[in-house]
């Protein structure tokens, strides 16, 4: 579910989407293949909706840093080669090292396959001449992390950074 201003609020059900849909308090932006029916209605099942009023959010929720949302915000995908061995097989690793006074903060950490973790070593990015795919960052959205398995429908990827 988006705000009015396309930003990601949440992860609802199916029936709750419906829900807000037919009360016109939201517009259907993404939709599956799939149908729902009922005697005298057929929409399509929403995928994305978005509110059709602005819901402000009193306080910007912290997430903290940890392996679970540093795999979540890097899609688990190393950062490194781009590859997504699975999710026994990525490290979190530290961009400036931790024993050089590299902090664990969403600016300095990022998801690692274990063989690109290995060969950057105690080493900065540009010393193992192993650029980052994309810099590290605070997440501007909840709702990835909010989703059990982790991932995301395709079609929620564009609204999510």
């Amino acid at each position: 579910m988006l705000n009015a201003t396309y930003e990601p609020l949440s992860v609802v059900s199916v029936r709750r989407a419906v829900v807000l849909l037919l009360k016109d308090k939201a517009e259907m932006v993404e939709a599956t293949r799939a149908r729902l029916r009922a005697e005298n209605l057929s929409m399509p099942v929403p995928s994305v909706i978005r509110l059709v009023a602005y819901v402000r959010l009193p306080h910007r929720m912290a997430l903290p840093v940890s392996r679970r949302t540093i795999l979540a915000r890097d899609n688990f995908t190393c950062q490194y080669c781009g590859g997504s061995p699975g999710r026994a097989q990525l490290t979190v690793d530290h961009v400036v090292p931790s024993s050089r006074g590299g902090a664990s903060t969403w600016e300095n950490v990022v998801t690692a396959c274990l063989a690109c973790n290995q060969r950057k070593g105690n080493r900065t990015p540009e010393e193992a001449g192993m650029p980052l795919l994309a810099p590290p960052g605070r997440p501007r959205y909840v709702a990835l992390v909010m989703l059990r398995q982790g991932r995301a429908a395709e079609s929620w990827m564009k609204y999510m950074y």
